[in-house]
């Protein structure tokens, strides 16, 4: 029987050296993805998701400090992320940033399903608000046609 801490810290070491090839190994082939930032199904979407990470932050380690090992499915740990944008970065609106050299720090929390000694589905939880910010973005007001009553309407309330 495969202990399921080992595919789930097997996973955290792959992802810090990089290596998706390892990484995929413990993904069953129909996995699911979920994150902030998508949802990638099966290996080629989820190689592709870790490969543009990968790029935009070659650095990137996540430090594991927290595992819930009270419960074996799911597996939950919390993380802390840390990378320096050196490359593009996939916006949710299908643009790209150019790397602003900017070190980002993240906190984050994850849960893995795992069947058969594989991960079925692993989702991972993290305020894209705190990784945008400290990439340099902010949000923006919206002033098109459709939220101008709503912005009136709270306006009014003192909002």
């Amino acid at each position: 029987m495969v202990d399921k801490w080992e595919i789930k810290r097997g996973l955290a070491d792959a992802i810090n050296d990089h290596d998706v090839h390892r990484m995929l190994d413990f993904f069953a082939e129909d996995a699911v993805f979920v994150s902030p930032v998508g949802l990638a199904e099966g290996h080629e979407q989820i190689a592709w998701f870790f490969e543009q990470f990968f790029k935009g932050f070659p650095d990137l380690h996540l430090a594991v400090w927290y595992e819930a090992t009270d419960t074996d499915n799911p597996m939950m740990v919390e993380w802390t992320g840390t990378g320096t944008h050196t490359g593009p970065v996939l916006l949710p609106d299908g643009q790209e940033l150019e790397a602003t050299g900017r070190r980002i720090t993240l906190r984050g929390t994850c849960a893995s399903f795992v069947e058969n000694g594989k991960i079925v589905t692993h989702r991972e939880y993290f305020d894209q608000l705190e990784l945008y910010t400290q990439l340099g973005l902010h949000l923006s007001r919206d002033e098109s046609a459709t939220a101008k009553p709503l912005l009136q309407r709270i306006a009014r309330f003192g909002g």
